[in-house]
C-alpha cells in the first residue's frame, strides 16, 4: 500500500500543521511515512504545498504530477494551482473560501469564480467542495484542517483508523488543544455523511 497527499494553501491556514498530524497518524498504524514542503512562501498568504507520502515501503516525499490519490486544498485557487498533481484516480476536497492576494484585490489579477475551480477541476478527478472554514469557524479557525481530515476520513478517502488520526493530533499538537480538534474531527465526519 501507498498513498499519496498533497495539502495546499496559504500561509498561516495550518496546511503544515496538518501534514504532520497527519504523518503521525500513518506512523502510529506503522507506515512508512515521508513529508515534504515547500516553504518559500510560508508567511501569510504566501502558498504553502506540502507533499506527503505513506506506505510500506516510501522512500521519496515528492509525488509526481497526476499521482495524488487525495488534494486537501484548504484554500480553492491554490487547488488550482496544483492541480497538476491530480489524475483519474484522485480526489479532491477543497474548502471553498477565497484568500484573496493584495495583486487581485487591487485588480491586477482575477481571482477565478469558484464555480470554475470547481470545473476545471472536476474534468481531472471528482470534487467535493464546501465552505469548511464556516464550520471550522464554529468551533475555531484553526481547526480548518482538522476538520477537512474529518470529512475526508468520512467519506473513506483517506487509509487510516480514526483513532490514529486522534493520535496524530495528540503527538502533534498542545494538550490544550486537543479537546477542540477532536471537536473539529468530529464535524468533519458528521459533515461527510450530511
Amino acid at each position: 500500500m501507498e498513498f499519496n497527499l498533497i495539502i495546499t494553501g496559504v500561509g498561516g491556514q495550518g496546511g503544515l500543521t496538518l501534514s504532520r498530524i497527519v504523518g503521525n497518524a500513518a506512523m502510529v498504524e506503522g507506515y512508512n511515512v515521508r513529508i515534504g514542503e515547500t516553504l518559500g512562501m510560508s508567511q501569510r498568504y504566501g502558498s504553502v504545498l506540502s507533499y506527503l507520502r505513506f506506505g510500506e515501503e516510501v522512500y521519496s516525499p515528492l509525488i509526481e504530477e497526476g499521482e495524488a490519490d487525495l488534494m486537501l486544498a484548504l484554500e480553492p485557487a491554490e487547488a488550482l494551482r496544483n492541480a497538476r498533481f491530480l489524475g483519474k484516480k484522485s480526489h479532491a476536497v477543497i474548502n471553498a473560501y477565497p484568500i484573496h492576494t493584495a495583486t487581485t484585490l487591487v485588480g491586477k489579477e482575477r481571482y477565478p469564480e469558484l464555480d470554475e475551480i470547481r470545473e476545471a477541476i472536476g474534468r481531472i478527478c471528482p470534487v467535493d467542495m464546501l465552505d469548511f472554514q464556516k464550520e471550522a469557524d464554529k468551533i475555531n479557525p484553526r481547526t480548518l484542517g482538522v476538520l477537512m481530515l474529518g470529512y475526508a476520513y468520512g467519506k473513506g478517502l483517506i487509509p487510516l483508523r480514526k483513532e490514529s488520526i486522534l493520535e496524530g493530533i495528540k503527538l502533534t499538537l498542545r494538550e490544550k488543544l486537543w479537546e477542540m480538534n477532536f471537536r473539529a474531527l468530529e464535524r468533519g465526519i458528521e459533515l461527510s455523511r450530511e
